[in-house]
């Protein structure tokens, strides 16, 4: 069963664009910019002055720097009383908004009324001078500045100015035209592109072993033992000791997540429940993870004794006199031969265990084009009009890049260009795209969040290597109201391959590090583990400068993808449904050769099945030849695009209103309590029907094992006598006989066959299951 094909609207774009200047020829690399589309910037550097004259009262000078093109007015900062100041700052004007012919550069000393002109120098654009990487930086000059007639002045002004394009130096520093309108050094920061490292994760292992000579408040009772561990905002505990005295044993492994550099410590508490709701804290001691082994095998590291204070210093707090102290004894090591967790396993982009020394050597490079977008909604509100700042953020591995925001624009040009290295043809790069919310100096409250405008995911095994895939693709959001295009991303990826040989060695190897398997997590430690390590790496990226912020971490992350969604669980079923076409499709093309639908075919099936049977050597060969072929025949329709999002496959665009707002309703719940009501009957209905399919298969299974196991009796020794006969027919029969009666049996005509089930069926059907012992 084929699901149909998604509208038009929702579909991907192959695109054309005029790559690397049109310098990109055939596959080859030909500059570091040659993924995208170049754009042509007027640049100015304004290095320093010399000489300037004073204009005060007092005979100095506050000097800045204005310059000036068109609408386009850029100012450097101004310093104090200083007539010889440096500035070295880039001013970047786009090609596609000049206005003018003439590029004007004013020096101005500040003032508290009007500032006062001190000169300017001009340039015809015509006269300015092209610069293509990898050319050296242009050298800069010294100019004498001119009065408002032309005539020389005194003072000198330090400029270079070119045109060049985006894959200059000087770009990512530079102040744009485009982004005038942001004021302050912090909105300025807000819209820069940058590269983010999340931090080195690890998985911390505290073996809690036993502890020694505890001396609880209370001496009349046996005391309740546990161990508390914190780290960071990550908190476990122990079950409480079976060995009830002063010396109790807990043998329990806790498991964390820790970020590099360590900053934080491991701080323990033994702990004694008093009573229900109040423990009494017997001994604490606090471990920096510095000095903690790395491990990078399942070889166990040595175990360690540490002394319990009562008050040990945490967080600055005074430590005061202990003169007993009690033990406990650990065992506690940081993993590295496990690959931390922190994205959906489903849309990994990085598999490698956390040392480096375990690491296999890259197999390739993956280079991405972020070239623009086109038709995005409104997404907030500005003078009364809708208006979007956008910016795109792409995750592969531990690196993460945010392009510079655009200010004001529904089809904004970013044409950056990225590299990664691979080291698995398996994984999955992620790029969103997100509305900036924080231009003017930052948001002063807090509340603002970025929104999310969409995402785009490509699997780089679906890529060919050295292939330049240019797509435009279209951006979906699942809504409260429904599936919703919001404008689509125009982007060029390129897989490169370094070693072909590593790559197809790649796919016999296991997809995590070996430690998974020798010593595996359990499903609920992956999930909190995971949980944690999202968290880490929000809050690390979150301190960066821009910010990458929580919400953006978060959508990028797919935190929230395992909550429960109808809509999901029924796309889920139809996958399934689908993957068993297959093997129905089979089922019935069989069962009409059985009824002799066609008898042409059955009678070649006839011929093929005694050839088989005669020359069983036959068989296997047959079976890979006839998957080659049909391979072989496929090849002609093998998919030309990266896969995308598919709204029909998710069942995004026929999903009822009610199931949409219980996807998007909050965990716990803050619905009122009638739809929750309604919303956990209809739980219950489908959780019902689950439950029937899974009976009903644990009841095949179990009618299996019932074969043997003498539950009914009469029926296990007739199959136990079966067998015997068969046995003895079996031995004294050539077994080609036996095939070629069994298969003519089988394909046997329809006026042969009886409406009802066959006797093996029936006798099947009523073998004793275990459910008459559920209650």
């Amino acid at each position: 069963m084929m699901h149909r094909p998604q509208r038009e609207e929702f579909a991907l774009k192959e695109t054309y664009p005029h790559l690397g200047g049109g310098k990109i020829s055939g596959d080859k690399l030909t500059s570091t910019y040659d993924l995208v589309e170049q754009m042509q910037y007027l640049y100015v550097r304004v290095v320093k002055a010399k000489d300037l004259p004073g204009k005060d009262v007092t005979g100095s000078c506050d000097p800045y720097v204005e310059v000036k093109l068109g609408n386009y007015v850029g100012f450097t900062r101004f310093f104090e009383k200083k007539s010889n100041p440096e500035w070295n700052q880039v001013f970047a004007f786009s090609k596609d908004r000049l206005q003018a012919s003439l590029l004007e550069v004013t020096v101005k000393d500040k003032d508290f009324v009007k500032d006062d002109f001190i000169g300017k120098i001009f340039f015809d654009l015509n006269e300015i001078p092209k610069r293509v990487p990898p050319d050296s930086p242009l050298a800069p000059q010294w100019y004498r500045l001119e009065d408002r007639q032309g005539n020389k002045v005194k003072g000198e002004l330090m400029l270079a100015v070119w045109m060049g394009t985006q894959a200059d130096e000087a770009f990512p520093e530079a102040w744009h035209s485009d982004a005038a309108v942001v004021s302050g050094a912090e909105g300025l920061a807000n819209i820069r592109s940058k590269v983010y490292l999340s931090p080195k994760l690890w998985y911390l292992r505290v073996n809690v072993i036993e502890a020694q000579d505890l001396q609880p408040g209370d001496k009349g009772r046996y005391p309740e033992v546990f161990v508390k561990a914190t780290l960071g905002n990550q908190a476990l505990r122990t079950r409480i000791s079976q060995a009830r005295g002063m010396n109790p044993m807990w043998n329990e492994d806790l498991m964390f997540v820790a970020a590099e550099p360590f900053e934080e410590r491991l701080i323990l508490s033994v702990e004694d429940r008093v009573a229900p709701n109040k423990d009494e804290v017997l001994g604490k001691c606090a471990i920096p993870l510095q000095y903690v082994d790395k491990r990078f095998d399942h070889k166990p590291v040595n175990s360690r004794w540490f002394n319990l204070e009562k008050h040990a210093i945490i967080e600055g707090e005074k430590k005061k006199e202990t003169k007993f102290s009690s033990r406990i004894h650990m065992r506690i090591c940081l993993e590295g031969g496990y690959h931390v967790l922190d994205e959906s396993t489903h849309y990994s982009s990085d598999l490698r265990p956390t040392a480096k020394q375990l690491w296999k050597a890259s197999i390739g490079v993956l280079e991405l084009g972020i070239l623009n977008a086109h038709g995005l909604m409104p997404m907030k509100t500005k003078d009364g009009r809708g208006t979007t700042d956008a910016y795109c953020v792409a995750k592969y591995g531990q690196k993460w890049v945010r392009t510079r925001t655009i200010i004001d624009s529904f089809a904004p040009k970013w044409n950056e260009q990225y590299t990664w290295e691979v080291f698995d043809p398996c994984t999955v790069i992620t790029i969103g795209v997100f509305d900036n919310c924080h231009l003017h100096g930052g948001d002063k409250g807090g509340g603002a969040k970025d929104s999310k405008i969409g995402k785009v995911r490509i699997r780089l095994s679906t890529l060919e290597t050295d292939r330049v895939y240019t797509h435009s693709y279209p951006l979906l959001v699942l809504h409260p109201n429904g599936v919703k295009k919001m404008g689509e991303i125009h982007l060029a990826v390129r897989f490169t391959c370094s070693s072909l040989l590593n790559m197809m060695h790649m796919y016999s190897r296991p997809l995590l590090p070996k430690m998974h398997y020798l010593h595996p997590l359990t499903v609920i430690q992956l999930d909190s583990l995971r949980h944690q390590a999202t968290q880490i790496v929000s809050m690390w990226l979150g301190r960066a400068e821009p910010p990458l912020r929580k919400e953006v971490v978060e959508y990028m992350l797919d935190v929230g993808s395992h909550m429960w969604s109808m809509r999901r669980s029924k796309a889920n079923f139809f996958r399934i449904m689908n993957v068993l076409g297959g093997l129905i499709a089979v089922g019935k093309w069989f069962d009409q050769i059985c009824n002799w639908k066609n008898p042409i075919t059955t009678v070649l099936i006839h011929i093929l099945f005694i050839i088989l049977v005669l020359y069983p050597e036959l068989i296997l060969p047959t079976i890979f030849l006839y998957l080659f072929l049909i391979g072989v025949w496929y090849y002609r329709w093998r998919p030309r695009h990266p896969p995308h999002m598919d709204t029909r496959l998710s069942h995004a665009d026929s999903a009822h209103p009610d199931e949409l707002d219980e996807e998007f309703d909050t965990f716990p719940t803050s619905r009122p309590s009638d739809i929750v009501r309604m919303r956990y009957d209809r739980l219950r209905s489908i959780a019902g029907r689950i439950q029937t399919v899974v009976g009903d298969l644990a009841t095949q299974g179990e009618r299996l094992q019932s074969l043997l196991s003498w539950r009914d009796p009469r029926a296990t020794a007739l199959f136990v006598i079966f067998c015997l006969v068969a046995a003895i027919v079996l031995y004294v029969t050539p077994f080609q006989v036996v095939a070629l009666l069994a298969g003519f049996y089988i394909l046997r005509h329809p006026r042969f066959r009886h409406k009802l089930p066959s006797v093996p069926l029936n006798f099947f059907r009523r073998l004793p299951a275990r459910t008459d012992s559920m209650l």
